[in-house]
């Protein structure tokens, strides 16, 4: 079984060497990594020069944002499943996607899901915010539950069945095409109750300024999917606070 994982990276020099090492760092071997660069101006191209014999597709040119990006890796794509690894971020440990082949590979499963970690910009050993997932019931999408989006690999049919990344949404994107695959009971979904990733805080979606922004965009999904409105939103806003609260009292590796 090959996986593809995409890097989407615009001028991000300081971490985008650790988000290609840990693909490299992988056990497992059938990996096709898919870097995609937005054209980056700050010397984040020419830190991935030498590591583009390793890669099997880089692109480098200015993009439509972020969604037009995977769109791109997406097309560029030849695995049989594909996941998203962006340049801020680690895998949790050299056995990730190991552990999830052999999930779809055990299970026949679609989609397989798993548990993510929010960790310290400088620091990827300081965990800030947790982010933990369980196993699936369609019911669970009303009270604003949804996985982490970078813990989430599918299928590369699903692209092709149900369609890529919506760019008229900037930022919230990924919770439309969630919700595009959790509601859609044609799509085998299983969770793996392993922690997979490892997010520097500061994303395009965890900065206080842009959260008015994506939660304006929730709304607008939730409402397309005929959710509960703003009681979805609230709930889904509302699951953020244990998951930061937590770290503060248990400690996680």
């Amino acid at each position: 079984m090959k996986i593809s994982i995409i890097t989407i990276v615009y001028n991000n020099k300081h971490c985008i060497t650790d988000a290609i090492q840990s693909v490299q760092s992988q056990t497992y071997l059938d990996i096709e990594h898919i870097v995609v660069d937005g054209g980056s101006t700050d010397g984040t191209q020419e830190i991935i020069e030498p590591y583009r014999p390793n890669l099997a597709v880089y692109i480098s040119e200015k993009d439509k944002g972020l969604y037009d990006a995977l769109n791109k890796g997406i097309k560029a794509a030849t695995g049989d499943v594909i996941g998203i690894l962006h340049s801020d971020d680690l895998y949790y440990d050299q056995d990730t996607l190991s552990k999830v082949a052999k999930c779809f590979e055990q299970t026949g499963a679609d989609l397989v899901y798993a548990n993510g970690q929010y960790v310290d910009k400088q620091d990827p050993n300081s965990v800030k915010r947790i982010y933990p997932a369980k196993s699936y019931r369609k019911r669970f999408l009303r009270f604003g539950w949804i996985p982490l989006h970078t813990t989430i690999y599918v299928k590369r049919e699903l692209f092709e069945k149900y369609g890529l990344y919506e760019t008229q949404y900037r930022i919230a994107s990924d919770y439309e095409i969630s919700l595009r695959w959790f509601l859609n009971d044609n799509i085998k979904k299983i969770f793996l109750n392993e922690w997979v990733v490892k997010m520097r805080m500061g994303g395009k979606s965890t900065t206080a300024a842009l959260q008015q922004k994506k939660s304006s965009e929730d709304l607008e999904i939730i409402k397309k999917y005929r959710l509960w409105g703003y009681f979805t939103l609230f709930c889904k806003i509302g699951r953020k606070i244990p998951q930061y609260i937590l770290p503060r009292f248990i400690q996680y590796e």
